[in-house]
């Protein structure tokens, strides 16, 4: 329980400090009983992404260049302040509204963690399918470990496939461990060949030679004003082998908003420890 209380209260930390990203899903409260800790979170009306993208049965490339813009100016945020996100997937990407069109935040920040240079950080973590290479063999993580997952998020959106899914976790691990990366006709027919070269281009066995989170934003696919391929690609949802999501009701909850936390100061780009104490006598809820 403690290690989970922990947990919660780092991303809280995270949230707080990405208060100011609109591309980041907000934190209004916190709540926390003697058994209980309850985050309310910015309402997000639309959704999951990983909805749409099974209604869908994979998205247009136009609206997938608009997602992915979006996701990568959260991950700006984050990388900038030294947090890899570590889950980056469709079911933590919220649309704000019903309208398909409409902005993505980015949620779900429990496996996050701060990257420092003396530090090294190495941890069996995250989602099978978007997970890379460097972490099923237990080297050290750092930001490109989230470039990977913003590969695989591009093909999963483009043709509702993961890339390397296998029969099982053990083949999926073998395939993205060796990098098996193919692009077969019946799910990209009609995607240009610079959405390709993005993929590519982030899927490196070599984190050092991925595209950065700047590159990936200056990258022809997502700065070019040239029309793309607006093609639904057809496809299975059952073969994506993509986890679902989980019920997030919260039962109203009265206590104490926010103990302390880790908290990153964001002037400085760091991660220290501060407290933070709000008291609930707006609520009438005694502190």
């Amino acid at each position: 329980l403690m290690n989970q209380r922990e947990d919660i209260l780092h991303e809280v930390a995270v949230l707080l400090l990405s208060s100011s990203s609109d591309r980041i899903v907000r934190l209004h409260e916190v709540y926390e009983t003697n058994t209980e800790m309850a985050l309310v979170l910015e309402l997000a009306s639309g959704g999951e992404l990983q909805r749409l993208v099974e209604l869908q049965d994979g998205l247009p490339e136009l609206q997938t260049v608009q997602i992915m813009r979006h996701i990568l100016q959260a991950l700006q945020f984050l990388h900038n302040r030294n947090i890899a996100h570590l889950d980056l997937k469709p079911q933590n990407m919220l649309l704000s509204t019903e309208d398909p069109e409409t902005d993505i935040k980015l949620c779900d920040f429990g496996i996050s963690r701060v990257i420092q240079n003396d530090v090294e950080v190495r941890e069996i973590l995250g989602t099978p399918d978007y997970v890379a290479p460097e972490i099923l063999n237990y080297e050290p993580i750092s930001l490109a470990t989230d470039m990977w997952s913003v590969g695989v998020l591009a093909y999963v959106l483009l043709s509702g496939y993961s890339p390397f899914a296998g029969d099982n976790k053990q083949q999926t691990y073998c395939n993205i461990s060796q990098c098996n990366l193919s692009f077969p006709e019946e799910l990209f027919d009609g995607v240009s060949q610079v959405a390709r070269h993005f993929i590519q281009s982030t899927l490196r066995t070599d984190p050092s030679l991925r595209l950065t989170v700047q590159q990936c934003l200056e990258h022809p696919w997502l700065n070019s004003e040239t029309p793309l391929s607006m093609a639904i690609k057809t496809s299975d949802p059952e073969n994506t082998q993509l986890h679902e999501s989980e019920d997030s009701t919260i039962p109203p909850l009265s206590g104490r908003r926010i103990i302390q936390v880790a908290c990153c100061q964001d002037d400085e780009h760091s991660y220290n420890n501060v407290e933070i104490h709000v008291g609930l006598h707006d609520r009438g809820i005694l502190c």
